[in-house]
C-alpha cells in the first residue's frame, strides 16, 4: 500500500471511551480529527482540546447532513452506540434505535455526501454462542442478545452498501476491551458499567463498595465465563491501520479485534490482587442473561491484512492502567 499524507476524519462517539482513545491515536499520527458525540455517555474531558466537538444525535439528518457537509471527511470512524448486553435484554427497542436505526440513517447520509470510507465499531457478540475457539470471522452470526443483533444488522447494512456504492468499510468486531491510555489522557468515565475489568477498577480505586461475579457454574475451568481482553490503545492502532488500510483503496473486510486468548473473571481478579498486593473482595450471584462461556478471537486475519501488531499483551498492564486512571478520577 502506498504512502499518503494524513486527511480529515470524523469520529462519531469521540467523547466515549474507545472512540476517545481512537482520537488520541489518530491526533498522535497527524490527522484532522472532529468529533460528533450528543455526551450520554461520553465527556467532553475527552475530546483533547483544539479538537473539534459537534454535540448532537448522529441519527439527525438536519443536525448531521450539515456537518458532513462543511467538513468533507475522507473517512468516519463510528463509535457511537449503546454497548451493555444486559441493559440490551431488558430494553431492547433502545438498542434497535441507537445501534442500528442510528447508524442506518448515518450510512445513507455517508452515501447522500460523497463519503467513501467507514470504520464501524461491532463486537464479538454477533458470534453468540460459538461452536469453537479460537472463534474466526467466517464463525456463524447467531447473537444471543439485543446488543449483538443489533450490531450485526448494521453489519449487514455496510456488506449491502458496499456492493451497491462508493463506500468501503472495515468492521472491527471487539472483544473485551480493557484499560485505559498509558499517559492517562483518557480512560472509561462511565458510571454503572459492566466491563468487569473497570468494576474492578472501580472497587480497588474506592469507588465501588463491592463486586459481583455474575455465576460461577460456567463450563469452563474455573467456573467463570472466559473473555479476550484487549487493551484499549492497541484497539484504538487498529483503528488508525484500517484507516490506512482504507486509504490505500484496500475492499471492504470484517476483522476480530482480540489477543487471540482469554482470562476468566477469576484470573482477572487475581492480577487485580497482585498489581493491588491484596486481595479485593467479591460476592458470587447468579448468571447475567445473554452472557456466553467464553469468547476468544482468532486474530491472524488482522494481523495479515492490516499489518496490526498489538504492543500492551499484558493483562496486568491493563489492570493497572485501568486502576490508575480510576484513582485520577476519585482525586
Amino acid at each position: 500500500m502506498q504512502d499518503r499524507k494524513p486527511g480529515r476524519v470524523l469520529v462519531t462517539g469521540g467523547a466515549g471511551y474507545v472512540g476517545s482513545h481512537a482520537v488520541l491515536a489518530l491526533l498522535d499520527r497527524g490527522w484532522q480529527v472532529v468529533v460528533v458525540d450528543d455526551l450520554s455517555t461520553g465527556s467532553r474531558r475527552l475530546v483533547p482540546e483544539g479538537v473539534p466537538l459537534h454535540v448532537g444525535d448522529v441519527g439527525t439528518e438536519a443536525f448531521m447532513a450539515p456537518v458532513l457537509a462543511a467538513i468533507r471527511p475522507d473517512a468516519i470512524l463510528h463509535f457511537a452506540a449503546s454497548i451493555s448486553v444486559p441493559e440490551s435484554v431488558s430494553n431492547p427497542e433502545k438498542y434497535l434505535r441507537n445501534n442500528f436505526e442510528v447508524s442506518d440513517r448515518l450510512i445513507k447520509m455517508c452515501i447522500a455526501a460523497g463519503v467513501e470510507r467507514f470504520i464501524f465499531s461491532s463486537t464479538a457478540a454477533v458470534y453468540g454462542m460459538p461452536e469453537r475457539l479460537p472463534i474466526g470471522e467466517d464463525a456463524a452470526t447467531r447473537p444471543i442478545n439485543p446488543y449483538g443483533q443489533s450490531k450485526l444488522m448494521t453489519e449487514d447494512v455496510l456488506r449491502e452498501t458496499s456492493a451497491t456504492s462508493q463506500l468501503r468499510h472495515v468492521t472491527l468486531r471487539y472483544f473485551n476491551v480493557a484499560g485505559a491510555d498509558p499517559a492517562g489522557r483518557s480512560g472509561q468515565v462511565m458510571r454503572n458499567s459492566t466491563n468487569l475489568i473497570k468494576t474492578v477498577a472501580e472497587l480497588a480505586a474506592g469507588n465501588r463498595t463491592e463486586l459481583l461475579i455474575h455465576g460461577d457454574d460456567y463450563p469452563t475451568a474455573d467456573g467463570t465465563c472466559i473473555r479476550d481482553y484487549i487493551h484499549v490503545s492497541d484497539l484504538a492502532d487498529a483503528h488508525v491501520a484500517a484507516l490506512d488500510y482504507l486509504m490505500a483503496g484496500g475492499p471492504s473486510e470484517i476483522l476480530n479485534c482480540g489477543y487471540g486468548r482469554g482470562f476468566s473473571v477469576l484470573e482477572v481478579l487475581a492480577a487485580a490482587d497482585a498489581v493491588e498486593g491484596r486481595r479485593l473482595a467479591y460476592r458470587t450471584g447468579p448468571r447475567r442473561p445473554g452472557d456466553p462461556p467464553a469468547l476468544v478471537a482468532e486474530i491472524s486475519r488482522i494481523r495479515r491484512i492490516l499489518g496490526w501488531t498489538p504492543c500492551r499483551d499484558d493483562l496486568e498492564l491493563m489492570v493497572l492502567s485501568a486502576i490508575a486512571w480510576e484513582r485520577g478520577l476519585a482525586g
